[in-house]
């Protein structure tokens, strides 16, 4: 009798900049053959697109939802609302699923068998003492990017050597106790846990508890491009048992199932993509559009909207503008005038398939937030950008962006729209060249890591052996 293939039980954090590239890793074990249960919670597996379009095409591939106990209207944003759900509501019914799914598989007739192992969101930590509980392996997802992650192992360290807490307001000072990032990380690009007065403040000890926790996994998950981070995965290999860099996921997807991806395109949204935004596209100049989008985050005031609006409209390029609903609070009054220049050069949507917008023949740059999602698709579109970051691993992700790869723009943090108006013109016009170059090296290596040989490909063929070796050991 044949044995079964492996079973992954997948768990992202549930937002959707979380559950998107961990469902592009669950469609690639599922194309290897291998069984993936991705958990979600009862809101977002309403919410998610093509969730049945992902099942008929990989009938491995199974979906189960877990409630997070918050009430319906709940804005499920990176807020504690939403963290102390995790630790009191999902946790338990996420080791009450995975004893559900151990006992159906324990049947005769089961045709999916009992989980090898458990993949989950670098976040998601409680998993590490179910999965311990359970007695089954646990490999780390880690979704922002690694220059981030190995900051945060490196906190112990920088309050040591008395880097932490800042000992003044000065935020330009270099931060030198990050091996691999030598001359490169400031003050400035720490995230705001790090901008306490005491040692002992409990947001920077909860980062520092989080992040340690993550060293008890079997294996580590990277999406990143070997190659493009080697200098910090060097310094991680020591603290993690494997290392598996599979970077960019929805790059390695596409070279994997070719047509299909592109059938899938809006897989892990929770947003309604307007597609009329291409048909205008299609009417625009080669490499003549700004794309803005600030992901599904970040919000802005209505005086900051109005900024970037009139950056916009005044820089003198098309532009199509990703404006969620939720991106501003109030319905406010928009000046003529910005009615007027959108109405002639620009486009406003509340969201679009991202990828398929950066691929445009019409797209040359975007304005982002320096998410690491938003990141690795420009890169693989080999798009230059104009960056704006605001939270989290943003501040890294953009220094290293503009200052050693230099494939962007830094954005002030308080920008106005002559700030705006200039970068765009500038990203646009004369410093278009010198960006596009480094890019395209950028890039190139990129599309080489997912391609046949490559190290993102070798790494997921290794990935793959691995689990269904802990399947033979359990």
């Amino acid at each position: 009798m044949a044995m079964k293939q492996p079973h992954v039980v997948i768990f992202p954090f549930p937002l959707q900049g979380h559950m998107k590239p961990l469902l592009c890793l669950a469609q690639l074990l599922c194309h290897a053959g291998l069984h993936v249960t991705y958990v979600n919670t009862h809101h977002n597996h309403q919410r998610l697109a093509n969730r049945q379009a992902l099942s008929t095409h990989f009938p491995t591939l199974h979906f189960e939802s877990i409630s997070d106990g918050l009430p319906e209207d709940d804005p499920r944003t990176l807020n504690s609302q939403l963290l102390i759900a995790l630790k009191t509501s999902i946790r338990p019914h996420f080791g009450e699923l995975l004893k559900t799914i151990s006992l159906k598989a324990e049947s005769n007739d089961a045709l999916v068998p009992p989980p090898s192992c458990i993949m989950t969101d670098g976040l998601v930590t409680f998993a590490f003492d179910v999965a311990e509980e359970l007695e089954l392996p646990i490999l780390s997802f880690n979704v922002p990017c690694p220059r981030y992650l190995w900051t945060c192992l490196c906190l112990p360290k920088l309050i040591e050597n008395g880097q932490l807490p800042f000992q003044d307001d000065d935020m330009n000072v270099e931060i030198t106790g990050v091996p691999g990032m030598e001359g490169l990380l400031h003050r400035q690009d720490l995230p705001g846990f790090c901008r306490v007065k005491q040692a002992d403040h409990p947001s920077l000890q909860f980062a520092i508890n989080e992040t340690q926790t993550l060293k008890r996994a079997s294996a580590l998950i990277l999406d990143t491009v070997y190659e493009l981070d080697a200098p910090c995965i060097s310094h991680m290999a020591l603290m993690f048992p494997k290392i598996y860099t599979l970077g960019p996921l929805h790059a390695l997807l596409n070279s994997q199932i070719g047509d299909m991806s592109r059938g899938l395109a809006s897989h892990g949204s929770l947003w309604k993509s307007d597609l009329n935004c291409m048909t205008w596209l299609d009417s625009q100049p080669s490499k003549s559009v700004i794309y803005v989008s600030f992901g599904t985050l970040v919000h802005l005031t209505r005086a900051q909207v109005i900024e970037f609006w009139y950056g916009l409209v005044n820089s003198g390029n098309p532009f199509l503008w990703v404006m969620r609903s939720d991106i501003t609070s109030g319905d406010h009054q928009i000046p003529a005038e910005l009615e007027q220049g959108t109405k002639e050069r620009g486009y406003i949507v509340d969201w679009v398939s991202q990828e398929e917008v950066l691929a445009h023949k019409s797209v040359g740059g975007f304005l982002t937030h320096s998410g690491w999602n938003s990141t690795l698709e420009s890169i693989v579109a080999g798009l230059p950008m104009i960056c704006w970051p605001n939270l989290g691993d943003q501040y890294i992700i953009s220094r290293t962006v503009c200052r050693q790869w230099k494939i962007g723009l830094q954005l002030n943090e308080n920008c106005d729209r002559s700030n705006i108006e200039s970068m765009v013109q500038t990203l646009m016009g004369p410093k278009r060249e010198e960006i596009q170059s480094s890019m395209d090296a950028i890039s190139k290596l990129a599309r080489d890591s997912v391609a046949e040989g490559g190290s993102s490909h070798n790494n997921l063929e290794q990935l793959i052996e691995y689990i269904r070796n802990l399947q033979h050991q359990n």
